[in-house]
């Protein structure tokens, strides 16, 4: 599927057919690994603090969960079925002792986990999301990162800010819009939505995302 329906809520029977890794966007044991390996080569240890921002059905969380210290994986995300379905996966996977941190929220309200971070990660979601909630995602997150973390987030690149016509990535042939879901941005854009929430911004650009996400870090100006 090409975007992502997180409005609807799995039922436990599509959850139990496995439904929830098609929801999430498929590609569930490539897109794990890849940002497992992504993490660890920007520094992430096992006795790191991990926020993992739209976690979902924990493709990318199972993987971490594993690596991680107990206690030290947080997932937040919007749908609470994927939350559910992803519980069946760490209990199908024998992980469930390593006590992962999930919640459900609509607002990035990140205090709510109690606890500050050295690392944290969006992928699949800003692509998603028009600019005010991207804004609040960053000033959300600005309030629990520790001061050297760093935020990783994926992005759709447009060549230039208000670019109105639809983009085909030739990577996976994702097409995205200005103005509707899908959504991409240009790196100008993106560094105003940091400067809006007092954060720098890196673009660090190919990644090796199957669908031609780029990736950014972010960090607490200073």
């Amino acid at each position: 599927m090409d975007v992502n329906d997180y409005g609807r809520q799995l039922r436990p029977d599509e959850i139990e057919a496995g439904a929830h890794r098609e929801l999430v966007g498929g590609l569930w044991d490539e897109l794990g690994a890849l940002q497992l390996a992504f993490m660890k080569d920007r520094g992430l240890a096992p006795g790191h603090r991990l926020l993992d921002v739209g976690c979902g059905a924990l493709r990318g969380g199972l993987h971490f969960i594993r690596y991680l210290d107990a206690g030290r994986y947080c997932g937040m995300d919007i749908n609470a079925s994927l939350l559910d379905a992803g519980r069946l996966e760490l209990a199908a996977a024998g992980l469930a002792a390593k006590a992962p941190h999930l919640l459900v929220d609509d607002r990035f309200r990140f205090a709510r986990f109690a606890m500050s971070f050295d690392f944290a990660l969006a992928v699949s979601v800003f692509t998603h999301l028009p600019i005010n909630f991207i804004i609040r995602c960053l000033v959300e997150i600005r309030g629990v990162l520790r001061p050297q973390a760093r935020f990783y987030a994926t992005f759709f690149e447009a060549p230039a800010r208000a670019h109105v016509a639809p983009i085909t990535h030739p990577r996976g042939g994702m097409v995205t819009f200005f103005d509707d879901d899908p959504y991409h941005y240009s790196r100008e854009e993106i560094a105003w939505m940091a400067e809006a929430a007092r954060m720098e911004v890196e673009y660090i650009g190919d990644w090796g995302h199957p669908r031609d996400q780029r990736m950014l870090a972010f960090a607490c100006r200073r």
